[in-house]
């Protein structure tokens, strides 16, 4: 347990973003010892009144004292504002923990799932001499289910994995929520649905792109979630195949995976070593996981691994993971393991 007078001041960059929300309340719930929070955001959103720390807060745009004396920096907001700012904070001192994949590509980010380090470790970074780690990267939900079911299952002669990920619309913020809640409701009218973020009906629809005139696309997201699966597993476990798919929820990914083994392995210990990687597997006459019923999980969660009816050394899993809870504990518990050392 961290002592009070070790407790820290910490920014929220990107403070009134979804996933800025919810790092703010894990903190509170996590008893994170900060004895200062600060909420900094885009101009456009400056002034808003929040909480930090069960007290009213402002968001304030960024300035140069934003980040002074912060010990830790999370950037939570899109990643074209944590490519502007990143830089201030560590100049200022600050550890930048960043959550929304701006920064993966900076050669000196590490990229850490701290409950994985038991099967497997962060991959190491060089930095140059005299210079401390001061950039650390939370893989996004779908990532990090990936990766740690690829690091659980290595050692038992996993040769390929093909992963399928359900993405919710509140990935791309409360437009994206505002806009299905629109659809749904006019679509059961009959009416003509807006389509400003999509493009394309994405209510009652599966989509594997979006129209040609979104601002935003499934690409990129993809890419991020390749990218990450592909840095982390470095060589020392097999890189999934993804596919991406738009579903039409609110909250949560559900994904499925479909792991295939030198030799068929025992169920029994699949579920051993996922455990052992951090994941939460549902015990066989529990509800199996779903968009739903996860929400609020800080890791992801499985069902029990079932057999392919045609292939003797494929397995099935199905599962889900909080697209907000999982990267926001990861990010605490980063900073909780900074603290520790």
């Amino acid at each position: 347990m961290t002592s009070p007078k070790e407790a820290v001041r910490v920014a929220i960059a990107g403070a009134s973003s979804l996933l800025g929300k919810e790092l703010n309340l894990w903190l509170e719930e996590s008893n994170f010892p900060a004895i200062d929070i600060r909420l900094v955001d885009e101009e456009f959103v400056a002034g808003t009144l929040a909480e930090a720390g069960g007290e009213p807060a402002v968001i304030e745009t960024v300035t140069e004292d934003s980040f002074e004396r912060v010990r830790f920096a999370f950037f939570t907001g899109s990643p074209e504002f944590s490519k502007r700012h990143a830089g201030e904070a560590r100049r200022a001192g600050a550890v930048v923990i960043d959550l929304s994949g701006g920064l993966g590509a900076d050669a000196n980010a590490r990229l850490w799932i701290p409950t994985l380090d038991a099967v497997l470790a962060s991959p190491v970074v060089s930095v140059p001499t005299g210079e401390p780690q001061s950039l650390f990267v939370v893989p996004a939900a779908p990532s990090d289910a990936a990766i740690s079911i690829s690091a659980a299952l290595a050692p038992v002669g996993l040769e390929r994995l093909v992963v399928t990920v359900l993405q919710p619309v509140s990935e791309r913020g409360p437009e994206a929520i505002e806009e299905l809640e629109s659809q749904v409701v006019k679509l059961l009218s009959f009416q003509p649905v807006s389509q400003t973020v999509f493009d394309a009906q994405v209510g009652f629809n599966m989509l594997s792109s979006y129209g040609p005139e979104s601002r935003i696309n499934l690409v990129d997201a993809r890419e991020r979630i390749a990218g990450e699966s592909r840095r982390y597993l470095a060589g020392r476990a097999p890189v999934p195949a993804l596919m991406l798919v738009q579903a039409p929820v609110f909250y949560s990914h559900a994904f499925t995976a479909y792991a295939e083994f030198k030799a068929a392995p025992a169920l029994d210990d699949l579920v051993a070593r996922m455990k052992d990687a951090g994941l939460k597997v549902a015990r066989a006459k529990d509800e199996p996981p779903t968009n739903v019923n996860i929400v609020g999980e800080v890791r992801p969660v499985l069902r029990q691994p079932e057999r392919d009816p045609g292939i003797e050394t494929g397995v099935w899993l199905w599962g889900a993971a909080d697209n907000l809870r999982v990267p926001a504990a990861t990010a605490v518990a980063i900073a909780e393991k900074l603290l520790a050392s």
